[in-house]
């Protein structure tokens, strides 16, 4: 299911956005936006893991027993 959510953006970041869909990089605005998000979920990811790595490595690890352990 698709939700639609309207944002408002300054002319300058709009005609950004719209330079790299007529470039063919996107189909949309829409599919541009989401790129964007699935790039900011990467990230996200990325830091978890280096956040539990640093953690491991100060000797903070925790032993995982069950999946259920993950959350």
């Amino acid at each position: 299911m698709r939700n639609i959510v309207t944002i408002s953006l300054p002319e300058q970041l709009d005609k950004e956005i719209e330079k790299e869909v007529k470039s063919g990089k996107f189909a949309s605005k829409s599919e541009f936006i989401r790129s964007l998000i699935r790039l900011w979920q990467e990230e996200k990811i990325f830091r978890e893991l280096e956040q539990g790595r640093k953690e491991i490595e100060a000797g903070m690890g925790k032993e995982l027993k069950s999946l259920k352990d993950l959350r």
